[in-house]
């Protein structure tokens, strides 16, 4: 049991518990004490001496790392013996360690060197035994560059007593005590990739290799160490609901999918994964699949978190919303939740937007979207007008308070070219909404135009329709391609043949199409949001086919004169915002989504959406608070343990409906993808770095961040 305690601390009354140290207590006061081996985190030890002071009527001197606090303790930092141990401390670390800072990754920002401008010139007495050991540029993600090691063994006890690793280890190597990895490699070692040896490290010993230190650049700790988190759009906390499901807790996990998001479900199968791309397992061999185990979650979803969802009363305001996709249906959502009253005018005979009409079924099924639906609609007092069209937004403010314009990319685009115009030749959107509703149709030989998802889903709509054979030609290079890595490998695998680094100057045919003329393109790049290439002389062939499918992109449906709409426009017919808020150039309207940013992805619009809510509730007298917890406490574990062979942990894919089957039946057989089992979502989750657990481990800070330094502040 712990008690208050009286003490003093050069001349300073300080009051505290009898479980903390003096070096605690005093750093708690703002009374610096210089320290290396000690943190936060770890149990001190007192190895590096640095901490020492005089304690009234004790001899010599005492260890503040170790030493509890007692009632009447009279203690003095500046005892000329502790200087003197403190300045020997250096002198020893300093025989070691390289003496040339300014060229050191770590200057401005290195303990050791922090100290020593503290404890002043030592005069360098002992002579130089630098550590004679190569750099590690081999493991990835972490770099070690043992000749800078002070043997402060904060990287060991982080491993090994904090993570319940032991990767790394104290060894004698030629005579000499050094820190080393517990095996020819880390991945050898088990090691987790956490990272924690990382941020305790003082001296810069161990860091991030160069390519991970160069993006965490100008980002919060949060932000940096946890990529995956800070490039979701929304920002939804994806270590911690696979924590969750490694945990076995998956009502828990959805929960968290919840406190960001509208769509859980519908995003577990058709979102484009920034996360992924972000994610620090990829330096192992891949990325976690992170979609999947979203899905996994969402598809676990017990109702509990609505118990914990806020409900505000009602405030008397009323919002028009235009649209029904996921970013109208995102701001509806939370606006009722604020005690808003919304009404959502939807031009299409069902809500959804992009997830109903611009995505095929056997991609989303139809069940899962309605069911979020509808719990969208629970949500508050929300009224839907369908197959309603909205010629002029200002024109609600007659009867509402405030308008939010979310009208979508529903007008594919036909590119300027001869034969653009004959019959056979569709667009994107067309396509695909008839495909949804069961009136499209094609030939048996397809040309699709165009390397994007939405032509990937054109394509295999193509298939499901009876076509023998489909053809896509794109100006990107394979790995260029916008669509993601696993819709292209299942496109390729249904049959599509891919033609990349093509243009298309032609399509041929009299009346009807007959073929379209691609050709090869060199020095293919992007300025200014425009494409250039130069086109290859004599690559010319010709596609023989029957239909053609315009993918190369989509606009909103607004008229592009801006009195019709009633907003300024920017870029033709996209909506002119002031900024992330969404605000237009008519007080009291407001639009995000693809209406404003072009497409992007269902997260983006999400996300754009969440801001621009909580702008519009301000407007309304509110306080825009739409952050709430709903899932339960979690424990994170520090001690994340061995797994043994974790850094080639293969990634675990997801059960798809094979080849022939998913084409011929997938009116019966359902979602192409199948997503997890239990066992393949449990395997998954275990190979996440748990990168937000660093977060937790304290920073280091230097004397010049305490109150007082105990001396001058230095140049």
């Amino acid at each position: 049991m712990s008690e208050m305690v009286r003490l003093t601390i050069d001349g300073t009354d300080i009051e505290t518990t009898s479980d903390k140290t003096i070096l605690q207590a005093a750093l708690e006061n703002g009374i610096y004490i210089p320290h290396l081996c000690a943190h936060d985190n770890l149990h001190p030890t007192g190895s590096c001496r640095m901490c020492v002071v005089a304690q009234e009527g004790v001899d010599g001197v005492v260890t503040s790392c170790i030493t509890k606090c007692q009632e009447g303790m009279v203690i003095n930092t500046k005892d000329e013996t502790a200087e003197k141990i403190r300045k020997l401390s250096c002198d020893f670390m300093f025989k070691t360690h390289p003496s040339e800072c300014t060229g050191c990754p770590k200057y401005g920002k290195c303990q050791l060197a922090s100290i020593s401008q503290y404890v002043g010139d030592t005069g360098r007495k002992l002579k130089a035994n630098p550590i004679n050991v190569k750099a590690n540029t081999e493991n990835p993600i972490i770099l070690h560059e043992m000749y800078r090691c002070i043997l402060c063994g904060r990287c060991v006890r982080a491993c090994k007593e904090m993570r319940g690793v032991g990767a790394i280890k104290f060894a004698s190597v030629n005579g000499r005590q050094q820190v080393v990895i517990d095996g020819d490699t880390l991945k050898d070692a088990n090691c987790r990739f956490c990272t924690a040896c990382v941020e305790v490290c003082p001296t810069g010993s161990i860091r991030e290799h160069p390519e991970i230190a160069e993006k965490l650049e100008g980002k919060t700790r949060e932000e940096g160490y946890v990529p995956c988190r800070n490039e979701c759009p929304a920002h939804v906390d994806v270590p911690r609901y696979i924590r969750f499901i490694d945990q076995g807790n998956y009502a828990a996990a959805n929960a968290v999918l919840r406190e960001k998001l509208v769509f859980p479900h519908s995003l577990g199968y058709i979102c484009v994964h920034d996360c992924e791309t972000a994610c620090k397992h990829a330096y192992l061999n891949e990325p976690v699949s992170i979609r999947n185990l979203k899905r996994y979650a969402a598809e676990h979803d017990d109702g509990e978190w609505k118990k914990k969802a806020f409900h505000k009363p009602p405030t008397g305001k009323k919002l028009a919303v235009i649209g029904g996709g996921p970013a109208g249906l995102t701001v509806a959502y939370y606006a009722a939740k604020l005690g808003h009253s919304v009404t959502v005018f939807e031009e299409r005979k069902e809500l959804g937007g992009q997830l109903r009409y611009g995505i095929p079924s056997y991609r989303l099924p139809r069940q899962v979207l309605d069911e979020e639906i509808k719990d969208i609609l629970e949500a508050g007092d929300i009224t839907v007008k369908t197959e309603t069209t909205i010629e002029n937004a200002p024109a609600l403010l007659e009867t509402f308070d405030g308008v939010f314009a979310a009208n979508g990319t529903h007008q594919g685009i036909r590119l300027p070219i001869p034969g653009n115009d004959l019959e056979g030749v569709q667009v994107n959107t067309d396509f695909l909404r008839e495909f949804e509703e069961g009136t499209a149709s094609v030939g048996e030989n397809v040309v699709i135009l165009g390397g994007g998802n939405v032509a990937i889903d054109c394509a295999g709509a193509a298939f499901r329709l009876g076509a023998k054979s489909v053809h896509m030609a794109c100006l990107e290079a394979y790995d260029a391609m916008t669509a993601t890595d696993e819709e292209r490998a299942w496109a390729v695998e249904e049959g599509v043949v891919l033609h990349n680094s093509k243009t298309f100057p032609e399509i041929q045919g009299e009346g009807h199409v007959s073929g379209v003329v691609i050709q090869s393109v060199g020095n293919f790049r992007k300025e200014n949001g425009r494409m250039l290439f130069d086109k290859l002389e004599g690559t010319e062939e010709v596609l023989p086919c029957d239909t053609v499918i315009f993918a190369t992109g989509q606009r909103p449906t607004i008229p592009m004169e801006e009195e019709a709409f009633g907003l300024e426009l920017t870029h033709g017919n996209y909506i002119q915002v002031k900024g992330p808020g969404g605000e237009t150039s008519v007080p009291g309207v407001w639009a995000a989504g693809d209406s404003v940013t072009g497409t992007r992805s269902v997260i983006a619009a999400v996300a754009a959406a969440r801001q621009a809510v909580c702008v519009i509730d301000i407007a309304f007298g509110g306080d825009g608070e739409i952050e709430e917890c709903l899932a339960p406490e979690q424990d994170k574990n520090p001690e994340i343990g061995v797994i043994e062979q974790f850094g080639d942990l293969p990634r675990t894919e997801p059960r798809v409906v094979p080849v022939p089957r998913r084409v011929a039946e997938w009116n019966s057989c359902g979602a192409m993808d199948q997503g997890f089992d239990e066992n393949l979502a449990r395997s998954e989750s275990r190979r996440c770095l748990q990168c937000d657990l660093r977060c937790d481990l304290a920073p280091q800070k230097f004397w010049n961040d305490y109150q007082t330094g105990g001396k001058e502040a230095q140049p």
